[in-house]
């Protein structure tokens, strides 16, 4: 398997191209538009041919690169089915599986920062979007967000996988590239709670400034980016 993990420093996502070294057919996970370049660098330097690239949710924090990769590329572009953007090639519903050459990818519905937020897990790789964090979890005050479901979403699903599990998140804004669903258990402090009151009352304690651009850019990513 060929693995790169790429960062964005405007916006401080992680995005994750993925290939077989078998056939040689890439995914890309969370592309930033102002990053296409790099990705398409990257695709040419490892000899890959990108055929799906996959949104977590509609981001408030940038521009998703998936309509330009496709027009480039001519990659499906994929997201969970209950994204609220219409012109997706492949919408997956919970627990559905994806084959790219030899790898297989599961869809996880994961609601909570937002109402259309998926992760994905592959082998003992969770890719959890913006839903849970390095040392913490993603916000859920916009975009139908809802701190009882991020905590269902968090405890109920997430947490329950092996605790050997990497995880690989949508942002980190502390240099961490990855983390295991053991040390969130024990380490990170929004998991720390007794029940869902609880996590229910942090969340809504939090008191986090609004994205600068989130309305242009969710409009914008509605389109996957299109103009």
């Amino acid at each position: 398997m060929i693995f790169r993990q790429v960062f964005d420093n405007k916006s401080s996502t992680y995005t994750y191209v993925i290939a077989s070294a078998k056939g040689r057919e890439a995914i890309i996970i969370d592309p930033v538009l102002e990053n296409v370049e790099n990705y398409t660098k990257l695709l040419n330097e490892f000899d890959l041919k990108l055929v799906k690239v996959i949104d977590t949710h509609i981001h408030a924090d940038h521009i998703t690169g998936a309509a330009d990769l496709k027009a480039k590329t001519s990659c499906a572009t994929v997201m969970g089915e209950n994204t609220p953007a219409d012109i997706v090639d492949i919408k997956l519903k919970d627990d559905e599986i994806i084959k790219i050459d030899d790898l297989e990818i599961k869809a996880i519905y994961t609601p909570g920062h937002t109402s259309d937020s998926y992760s994905f897990m592959m082998d003992n790789y969770l890719f959890s979007g913006d839903t849970l964090l390095i040392n913490g979890t993603g916000r859920t005050d916009f975009q139908n967000g809802n701190s009882k479901d991020a905590y269902n979403s968090i405890f109920n699903r997430l947490l329950k996988l092996p605790e050997d599990t990497i995880l690989y998140p949508g942002h980190d804004y502390n240099g961490k590239k990855s983390s295991t669903i053991g040390n969130e258990k024990k380490f990170n402090p929004r998991l720390q709670v007794k029940d869902v009151d609880e996590y229910v009352e942090l969340m809504s304690n939090l008191n986090l400034s609004k994205p600068k651009m989130i309305d242009i850019n969710v409009s914008k990513n509605i389109k996957l980016g299109s103009n």
